[in-house]
């Protein structure tokens, strides 16, 4: 069975611009790109020519005579002669093209001769991206996928569009969510937070209906992630890459606020693994959040280089990476234990980058203040912090108060609480994380989300004691 994903109407739209280029669709591997795509192809196109050169080792000869189409399609026709070339009414889908990565050379030839769209994919392990940008520039468009978001998730479930939009309208209406809806979307998370969004292992709980299974499936993506580096890595130490990717969940389950690098190994200093992050996040196996200079706009040129954190793309990955103890306490009996705040923080993380924001965070040099993640609007900058518990969120009320910090003027909590507002601090529940963005639209439109948040009547809430999913508000204008 397929499960809907974001990129299908991606594919379509694509598809429909009259002058669209021949596609990149990269991402780590087994987050279900070549599904999504052949079940594109197959649906839209009369005709499907679809070549895995990690598995069809005699296509690796196709670009023998040159880059032209001619010669290109000419080559496929003599390694396999049932693969025909109807003008117009195919497609032809390169996949596994870190194997041969000079396919992509070929995309500027078939832009401009148009009888033909393409499509070229396969995982980040081992393509030297570079190389294809410089010989594709203006030919050629690029689309990132990741492991299915919790969106996605609650598609696979089963759940409606307006039933998942709702989440949305509780947050720009500043509405309280009921106790039902509070509890569903709750257990929802926190299975999604377990399973994560590998196609794969959401494929086996929803046809079990249990976790049975799962983490054999997660345990062995991982080890095939290390697989890669020890297959494609060149020039760099493949035993420091594989232990900087390792080190994560612990480094994260200590709240560090910046990756140290002698948590690794004793004495292990920065300068001696240079490359080894880059090549992981170029590979689409851990995503950076960088560190501000100062928590001001812009973000991108405010960039302390020598600090920032990293975390696993794909929450369920690194739950599966966590001791037994800790897997058992979370999968049966949800108990998140010292790695609470380590699993919701990845999950936020995860959720921003998925609907492509960025990754920011700040700790000022003396620890006194300092803020998880940060998003932007047009005009606003906003702290983001993910609480594990009910302590007050002071460096979040020091940044909103704080008249040096003028792009900030209020601030999002994401937490185990219902929707809420005081002292400019919007609070939601964490499942909410996915819905920043409002729904994945432009930075323009997640302003003017927040914006009709604002205009609503301030609604003040208390907690009630002893009821931690239950608020008292009073609404005032």
């Amino acid at each position: 069975m397929y499960y809907r994903r974001k990129i299908d109407e991606y594919l379509k739209n694509w598809k429909a611009d009259p002058d669209h280029k021949p596609l990149i669709v990269k991402g780590a591997r087994q987050i279900g790109k070549t599904e999504s795509i052949l079940h594109f192809a197959r649906a839209y196109y009369e005709n499907v020519v679809y070549i895995n050169f990690a598995l069809e080792k005699k296509f690796m000869k196709i670009l023998a005579d040159g880059y032209d189409v001619g010669s290109v399609i000419q080559n496929i026709s003599l390694a396999d002669p049932s693969k025909k070339f109807i003008p117009d009414k195919t497609i032809i889908l390169f996949d596994e093209i870190q194997d041969n990565p000079d396919v992509a050379t070929t995309l500027k030839s078939f832009k401009i001769d148009g009888r033909y769209d393409v499509i070229c994919s396969g995982s980040m392990l081992g393509i030297n991206y570079k190389k294809i940008h410089s010989n594709s520039v203006g030919a050629k468009t690029d689309y990132e996928m990741f492991s299915m978001d919790f969106e996605e998730f609650l598609w696979a479930k089963g759940y409606s569009q307006d039933q998942i939009d709702s989440i949305l309208d509780h947050m720009v209406k500043n509405q309280l969510f009921n106790d039902n809806e509070l509890a569903v979307f709750k257990k929802l998370f926190l299975d999604y937070c377990v399973l994560g969004g590998m196609p794969d292992v959401v494929k086996i709980y929803l046809e079990t209906g249990t976790f049975s299974g799962t983490l054999d499936v997660q345990e062995q993506i991982r080890l095939d992630y290390e697989e890669d580096v020890r297959k494609y890595v060149e020039g760099l130490d493949q035993t420091k890459i594989i232990s900087v990717y390792r080190s994560i969940p612990a480094q994260l389950a200590k709240e560090n606020k910046k990756f140290q690098f002698n948590k690794i190994a004793k004495n292990a200093r920065s300068r001696e693994y240079t490359g080894c992050i880059e090549w992981l996040r170029d590979a689409g196996v851990v995503i950076e959040c960088n560190c501000l200079q100062y928590p001001e706009l812009p973000l991108k040129g405010n960039i302390e280089e020598s600090r920032f954190k990293l975390y696993y793309p794909d929450t369920g990955l690194l739950v599966s990476s966590l001791d037994e103890e800790a897997q058992e306490d979370l999968r049966v009996n949800k108990n998140l234990g010292v790695y609470r705040g380590a699993l919701y923080e990845n999950f936020v993380a995860e959720a921003f980058v998925k609907q492509g924001l960025g990754l920011f965070y700040y700790k000022k040099e003396n620890s006194t203040l300092e803020e998880d993640f940060f998003v932007r609007t047009q005009n606003d900058l906003i702290p983001v912090e993910v609480k594990s518990n009910r302590n007050r969120s002071k460096s979040l009320s020091s940044l909103i108060k704080n008249k040096n910090y003028s792009d900030i003027s209020y601030g999002i909590k994401l937490g185990d609480f219902n929707v809420g507002y005081a002292n400019d601090i919007y609070t939601f529940p964490y499942f909410c994380a996915f819905k920043i963005e409002n729904g994945g639209e432009s930075n323009k439109e997640m302003a003017m989300g927040f914006e009709q948040i604002r205009r609503k009547p301030v609604v003040s809430c208390q907690a009630l004691p002893y009821e931690p999913l239950h608020v008292r508000c009073e609404a005032t204008e």
